[in-house]
């Protein structure tokens, strides 16, 4: 395979340089003031915003547009190119979408004070400042073929890409794109009304990264090849918070293609002439492990811990009213307690990265980089040089659901150091194998949620108490600042101290518990279990009110989730509710707001041979302005099939001595395309400010189903995943 080219523009530079590295017009914007990060609050020192999104039109009359947000299939590379074509009346043939390069002076996230992809945020945070990129190139070209033609701005007309003028002048992008480099670039151009859109809102707008993913020709970091790279792989230690005590590597050395074995913070890493060698050589290394200060308790002994703790108030995150008095006073009170489990990520792409030696003393990454700003910090850290003497290309990545985003920047850190500890004069690409990440830890939390509610005479809801004790994955990383705010992880409850639902007497607390295992955010975070807990609990309730599930929850939701309401009544409309069922076959719903935006779901369901079977999943989504209904519809069907496959299946489990029990595929136990059940998604049309899909889909499947569930069978799957249940109908 030929090694991947070198970029000649370079990665970190002033914008002085990277404006002049380029032919043709490149365009560079910022937000107003108004949407423009500010300093203090809960989150790290943020600079002054500054420009961070970038088009280029170049004379063969392409336009590029630099995406900082990574593409590992959520559709940002299309979702922002279509409001720069949009503002610039492109023709959709021209787009090309490219990773912008790690410079987070550039290319910051104005929520995240960072390079950062994360909170299904790509898209609300960039589509003012897309749209502005678009219409400023529009603009200016415009005043060049002006100039050119020597006619009024005004009189210019632009479409598909082509402008004209009354007079007979006509010419491409391309044809201007030198000259209008030199134009002023507006203050502030006029973007596009609603009614004016053409591409923005298009059902049938290809991807543009659909056609390169399915020929081969898209690069992946496991398509990186250097010339003279070593492969390195990593033994990790079989139980978490263990590190090395002592190891042999004769055997490992002994193995044809093996160059080197190197100890590293995490582990040893044998490295070799090709991936075949290093693993052979990894299998006969012999390592020693200090395992004192390492977790030895079993899966049950960890929920158990969590469990004890969740039947005591902790750490207030919401409070209201008296809950005590109206639960000491309610006419009935129900209490349930949901156990979630250990999750792996599991992305298709295992991580890896590459890494070797720039002419200039400095260095050169290709990782999947979700944490870009993070992981450029580490590799300049760990290899000594300046953060300007990194160059960090981001490639494309084969999923995450959050795997990517690591607060330590763990993979970046290992790659380096193995590249430092191996001399640092050769290319290395370090790769982890499925079996590694699926037993190397970064899972989400095992989290215990504990309930009470109360009901009056009439069947009214007067109180709800809720306990949730689980890890902190900011604990102990400088995330933490931030996200633990009075003992209280914001991510651990969120979704559970601010509901839709509206009652009186409202108490929600937390209890962080630590333990070595190794945490992180999993897709859609806090709500995957949040959104479970309370959207189940809400059923139960209102069924012991007497109250319909839909109808009740209309009844309760207050009037800042009447966006939640509309989603609850679209999905509730198109999923016939309220009508006979067949016989083994019941419907649950479920209704939950994450990253600002409202998903509700119908799940239709039966039970086959002791496991719930879902068979349609009817799903409205509001979440602002629809800029690709095609990409909310997949990432609303693949977030269904997701959270299904993690509710009926998945679990991350510790044997006796602390060590995971799974390991691939064969044990942690992925949905099939069989049991992918069919989806139907309503769009709820909207002209509020874009919001997120790439996690909101998750979190009211798993209630949905769980709901449906305990009608058919009259038990409630307080327990995940539902596998370990023998469910009878």
């Amino acid at each position: 395979m030929a090694p991947y080219d070198k970029p000649e523009t370079p990665i970190i530079a002033s914008r002085r340089d990277f404006l002049a590295g380029a032919a043709g017009l490149v365009i560079a914007v910022s937000l107003p003031v108004r949407a423009r990060a500010h300093k203090g609050g809960h989150g790290p020192s943020r600079a002054a915003f500054a420009p961070n999104a970038f088009v280029r039109v170049a004379p063969d009359n392409i336009i590029t547009v630099l995406i900082k947000n990574i593409e590992f299939g959520q559709g940002p590379w299309t979702g922002l190119a279509t409001l720069v074509a949009e503002e610039m009346d492109a023709d959709w043939g021209q787009i090309r979408a490219e990773h912008a390069p790690s410079n987070p002076a550039l290319y910051s996230d104005p929520m995240l004070g960072m390079q950062l992809t994360g909170g299904s945020a790509s898209m609300a945070t960039s589509y003012d400042l897309m749209r502005k990129a678009g219409a400023t190139a529009r603009a200016m070209l415009v005043a060049a073929a002006a100039k050119a033609w020597g006619v009024p701005a005004g009189e210019i007309a632009v479409d598909k890409g082509v402008l004209s003028h009354p007079a007979g002048h006509q010419g491409s992008f391309g044809d201007f794109a030198e000259a209008a480099a030199d134009e002023t670039a507006p203050e502030d151009p006029p973007l596009k009304t609603a009614d004016q859109f053409t591409f923005i809102g298009d059902e049938k707008l290809p991807k543009l990264d659909t056609a390169e993913k399915s020929n081969g020709a898209a690069e992946f970091t496991l398509d990186v090849y250097r010339g003279g790279m070593l492969t390195a792989v990593v033994a990790h230690p079989n139980r978490f918070g263990a590190t090395v005590a002592s190891f042999d590597d004769s055997a490992a050395r002994a193995v044809p293609g093996v160059v080197d074995v190197k100890q590293v913070s995490a582990g040893v890493a044998v490295l070799a002439e090709n991936t075949y060698a290093a693993l052979k050589g990894r299998k006969a290394l012999s390592v020693e492990w200090d395992e004192s200060a390492a977790e030895s308790r079993d899966t049950e002994t960890i929920l158990s811990e969590c469990e004890a703790a969740a039947q005591a108030r902790g750490a207030i995150a919401h409070e209201a009213g008296d809950v005590d008095d109206a639960l000491a006073n309610a006419e009935t009170v129900l209490e349930a307690d949901f156990l979630f489990p250990y999750l792996a990520h599991a992305p298709m792409e295992p991580l890896d990265a590459v890494i070797e030696r720039s002419a200039d003393g400095g260095v050169e990454a290709w990782i999947g980089s979700q944490g870009t700003t993070l992981d450029h910090q580490m590799i300049a850290n760990v290899c000594g040089v300046d953060l300007a003497q990194v160059k960090l290309h981001v490639m494309l990545a084969g999923g995450s659901f959050g795997r990517r985003a690591q607060m330590t920047s763990h993979l970046a850190q290992e790659a380096a150091e193995i590249f430092m500890a191996a001399g640092g004069d050769r290319a290395v690409k370090l790769m982890w194998t499925r079996e590694d990440d699926i037993r190397g830890g970064y899972y989400r939390p095992v989290t215990v949620h504990h309930l009470r509610g109360g009901l009056d005479a009439d069947g009214e809801i007067i109180a709800w108490e809720q306990t949730v004790a689980g890890q902190s994955f900011a604990a102990g990383t400088p995330f933490e600042a931030f996200m633990v705010r009075n003992g209280v992880d914001i991510m651990m409850v969120e979704g559970a101290s601010e509901t839709p639902y509206a009652v009186a007497n409202n108490a929600v607390s937390a209890h962080i518990i630590q333990n070595p295992v190794s945490t992180l955010w999993w897709r859609s975070v806090g709500h995957t279990h949040t959104g479970y807990a309370v959207e189940c609990f809400i059923d139960e309730l209102l069924e012991a009110g007497g109250k319909d599930p839909v109808a009740g929850r209309l009844a309760l939701m207050t009037d800042d989730y009447a966006r939640l309401a509309g989603t609850l009544e679209k999905a509730a409309e198109i999923a016939g509710w309220g009508r006979d069922m067949p016989e083994g076959r019941a419907l649950g719903v479920a209704s939950v707001k994450s990253f600002n935006s409202y998903v509700s779901q119908v799940a239709e369901v039966s039970i086959e041979g002791g496991v719930p079977r879902v068979h349609k999943v009817w799903c409205a989504v509001d979440c602002g302005v629809a800029v690709n209904p095609e990409i909310i519809r997949a990432q609303m069907e693949g977030g269904i099939g997701y959270a299904l496959s993690a509710i009926l299946f998945n679990e991350i489990t510790l044997d006796e001595t602390g060590a995971v029990e799974q390991s691939n595929f064969h044990d942690y136990r992925s949905l099939r395309i069989s049991e992918m059940p069919e989806v139907e998604v309503a769009i709820i049309a909207s002209d509020e400010a874009p919001t997120g899909v790439g996690e909101p889909g998750v979190p009211p499947l798993g209630p949905a189903v769980a709901n449906a569930v305990r009608r058919l069978t009259g038990a409630a799957p307080r327990r995940l995943p539902m596998i370990r249940n023998d469910f009878q109908a």
